[in-house]
């Protein structure tokens, strides 16, 4: 275990990017949550410290608690191969999907408690009677019976989950139910993701937002996302004279330096329409089925679009063990594709060594695509959806779990009802490029989506309530 530090970071910079009223609620929101803790110290405990979107949800909104005078710590617990191995099955099965096809056995409950016993020991060391913590996720579900015992308040939040939970899912339900009981509450992301047996009062429900004035998501020129591409080795720069620079999460200035690896034929044109899918190396974000659907449905009708897959360097996410092999599979079926579909799809893997640089290249990419879409198969929230609607991007995804509740199909985006249904997928993807007028309209609404309903604002106001009741 070891503690990722939570440097103060003021609410000022909203302030250029929300009209004042929101800026006022933020800002209210914040001192409640300050209000209901007090001076106990809270909490936050999950298993990567980079790669994901719980540890970008984090790394973007606890500096601002800490601005606020909360007393507010990060600690992010550590395994063997074989527990993340374990973990990355359970996290399959809650999406009910069978990962590496193995079944839960005895065998994996031992090596769970095993591995969690030795980050109790430490954990104990510094959360103590008195305080509150936020534990996250299937891998850490199994200290909450230890540290609800010395006396902390203790609450478990799950990010991922389905709609229709099958016998997968269940079985992770049961594997991690008795360790989950001993939370006083259990904050889910949607309703349909809470499991069955959980009394309804100890249940909350809290969507995840994104920090619109964090690295990934500030305002960037046109000038300056030529430059980041350039830099990063995605798209050739033009003679803009940008530079790729960006504002850090501390307030500094910082320029992007780091090249990224990229899997290509040739570089992408200058000019060219891209469609970008963002995330990790997961199967169930299926990057294959958008390769084969891009070749299958976009270049017949658009033969100069280029395709960017873009996630991250595999060996940076400490607890995703599959993430390599997924990325294997994706350049084993780009190898496969005919000569004009290989040339105009590129697969790109973003450096993880600085947070903020890393962030600015999600920006950039983002702002620069044409279309953005999220063909995922299974779905906690899917974050990198919020992120493109924030920038005003036209986005196609899967009408899978959170990125429901983020998309009004038609208007603020585009809902693919099976997403295993990759000529669809293309032909909706080649519909939207061929039609700018829509695209813009779609992405205009998505702005104010994001705006009225995934600000930082509506997620403290959700979990200040949530601790007032827990503390009371």
């Amino acid at each position: 275990m070891f503690e990722v530090p939570v440097e103060p970071r003021s609410l000022e910079a909203f302030r250029a990017l929300l009209e004042p009223a929101d800026h006022h609620r933020l800002e209210r929101s914040v001192e409640r949550f300050r209000d209901v803790l007090g001076d106990r110290r809270l909490w936050h405990v999950n298993s990567t410290k980079q790669g994901g979107g719980v540890a970008e949800l984090l790394s973007t909104l606890l500096p601002y608690l800490a601005g606020a005078g909360v007393d507010v710590h990060w600690l992010v617990i550590e395994g063997t191969e074989e527990f993340f191995e374990l973990t990355k099955r359970l996290h399959n099965h809650l999406h009910d999907a069978d990962g590496d096809a193995r079944p839960l056995g005895d065998g994996d409950r031992t090596v769970y408690d095993q591995s969690l016993a030795r980050e109790v020991a430490a954990v104990e060391t510094v959360v103590g009677a008195g305080d509150l913590a936020i534990l996250h996720d299937p891998q850490t579900a199994g200290l909450l019976p230890s540290v609800g015992a010395r006396g902390t308040t203790t609450l478990w939040r799950c990010h991922i989950g389905v709609d229709e939970p099958g016998p997968l899912a269940k079985d992770a339900w049961s594997f991690l139910s008795g360790d989950v009981a001993a939370a006083q509450r259990c904050i889910f992301s949607r309703p349909s993701y809470v499991w069955e047996g959980i009394d309804p009062e100890r249940v909350a429900i809290i969507p995840p937002c994104i920090d619109v004035a964090s690295p990934k998501n500030h305002p960037m020129s046109d000038a300056t996302t030529a430059a980041v591409l350039d830099i990063i080795g995605v798209v050739p720069a033009s003679g803009t004279g940008g530079i790729p620079e960006f504002v850090g999460t501390d307030g500094t200035p910082g320029t992007v330096q780091r090249r990224a690896a990229v899997t290509e034929t040739a570089p992408i044109p200058t000019d060219a329409a891209i469609v970008l899918q963002v995330s990790r190396w997961d199967r169930l974000k299926d990057p294959q089925g958008v390769l084969h659907g891009f070749a299958a449905g976009v270049l017949p009708k658009h033969g100069d679009a280029h395709l960017v897959l873009a996630g991250p360097e595999t060996a940076a996410v400490d607890d995703d063990p599959e993430g390599a092999e997924t990325f294997a599979k994706v350049v084993r079926d780009w190898e496969g594709l005919p000569s004009a579909a290989r040339d105009r799809s590129h697969l790109v893997r973003l450096p993880m060594d600085d947070d903020d640089a890393n962030s600015a290249m999600v920006n950039a990419l983002q702002r620069r695509a044409d279309v953005v879409v999220q063909k995922s198969l299974a779905e906690g929230f899917g974050l990198t959806v919020a992120e493109a609607m924030w920038k005003q991007r036209p986005v196609i995804a899967s009408r899978v779990g959170g990125i429901q509740d983020q998309i009004v199909d038609g208007e603020s985006g585009v809902f693919l009802d099976d997403p295993t249904d990759v000529e669809t997928f293309g032909r909706a993807v080649a519909e939207l490029l061929g039609d700018p007028a829509c695209a813009e309209a779609i992405g205009d609404a998505a702005r104010q989506r994001v705006c009225d309903c995934f600000l930082p604002t509506h997620h403290f106001e959700k979990e200040a309530r949530v601790l007032d009741e827990v503390l009371d």
